[in-house]
């Protein structure tokens, strides 16, 4: 079941305010920062008891998508709840008091976004190790160790030591989570094929 005929009230509620849409067979309910925790009481009041998770989503430019997906088990429906937040300063007030279980959904996307979820009662980092720099669920961070080290997955045909004599070889490609630009601005001094040498 899709969770849509549970969302009369907050339509209700919320008027223009709320953005409803089907995919895929799950509902979704988009609303601006200032109406997220109202959301969420809305949908927990509806049915919607169960918190099932909290993340972020990095949409550059423009910054970040915030999803939680709440659980009505009565009727057996799940409906996603999403609003967002700019890059320059991402701010959302913290579900803790609707859903206690967004604690450590919250502390989790904080270190791996950089959301601020304000009024959390313990926002601390929870996962990295101490001395962490960045978010690294960032779509711009730089994974440095695929630059400094080859990628160890395997090679296309043509691109191994054995078959490179003789045989026509494909473009060479940046490991995943490196930037494109990452040996050509002078972050780095090493070839774009993943191999760093070193910096100046």
């Amino acid at each position: 079941m899709s969770g849509r005929a549970d969302v009369s009230a907050i339509e209700e509620r919320y008027g223009s305010r709320v953005r409803v849409s089907e995919s895929y067979g799950e509902t979704t309910a988009d609303v601006d920062p200032g109406d997220w925790t109202g959301l969420l009481e809305a949908a927990r009041d509806g049915g919607h008891v169960f918190l099932d998770w909290l993340t972020g989503v990095d949409e550059p430019p423009e910054g970040f998508a915030v999803v939680a997906c709440v659980y009505d088990p009565d009727a057996r429906s799940r409906l996603l709840l999403r609003t967002r937040v700019p890059r320059e300063d991402p701010r959302l007030p913290t579900a803790t008091g609707v859903f206690r279980g967004a604690n450590w959904h919250e502390r989790e996307t904080f270190e791996m976004f950089g959301v601020v979820f304000e009024g959390h009662p313990h926002l601390v980092p929870l996962l990295l190790p101490d001395g962490f720099e960045g978010f690294p669920l960032r779509k711009d961070f730089v994974l440095a160790a695929r630059v400094a080290k080859a990628w160890p997955g395997a090679k296309d045909p043509g691109e191994s030591d054995r078959d490179s004599a003789g045989s026509p070889s494909r473009r060479k490609t940046l490991p995943p989570g490196v930037p494109a630009d990452w040996a050509r601005d002078g972050r780095a001094g090493g070839r774009a094929e993943g191999r760093s040498g070193t910096e100046a």
